[in-house]
């Protein structure tokens, strides 16, 4: 029973997709003078043109609601650029099978190699200052990708993405 338990807690944490978020910014930064943004003028994220325009458009949702709008005059520029990697997992089950009596052991055990590939995105918002052309926060974030999700799961995905981007901006 307790075996049943441990297995079941170990697919809860391992089956966790969720996004994980790395921050930094220039300290000497007044955030709450910025309230405009735009688009980078040369915006290209590396994504595919549908998943780019997921991602604008929950970058543009998630702005607004923060109070930043879009203006022909920005106070900001946003860029994101993406990567993505293939991350192979190397991992074995090993079995064995043992017998032993009267200071006597006998034991055959081996490895079955387990590989699974997981897909990684890897994508870094960038906010600059447009008078001083100066980067003043990035954000940069990592999640596991199902290449075969569909068009709803991957908008939810994104929305995910800048939700937890997001979440250090403005920096306290």
């Amino acid at each position: 029973m307790k075996l049943i338990k441990l297995l079941a807690l170990c697919l809860i944490l391992t089956s966790c997709n969720a996004p994980k978020a790395v921050y930094d910014y220039d300290s000497t930064t007044n955030f709450s003078t910025y309230t405009t943004y735009q688009l980078f003028p040369d915006f290209q994220s590396g994504l595919s043109q549908l998943d780019e325009t997921r991602l604008i458009a929950s970058l543009e949702k998630k702005l607004q609601q923060k109070g930043i709008s879009k203006s022909k005059k920005p106070d900001l520029y946003i860029n994101a650029y993406s990567q993505e990697r293939v991350d192979r997992n190397r991992s074995s089950l090993g079995i064995g099978i043992g017998s032993g009596g009267r200071n006597v052991g006998v034991g055959v055990s081996g490895g079955i190699p387990i590989e699974s590939n997981r897909l990684i995105l890897e994508i870094t918002i960038d906010f600059i200052n447009v008078e001083k052309d100066a980067l003043i926060w990035q954000a940069v974030v990592e999640t596991k990708v199902n290449p075969k999700a569909s068009p709803q799961e991957r908008r939810a995905l994104f929305n995910e993405i800048v939700e937890k981007a997001l979440e250090g901006y403005p920096p306290e």
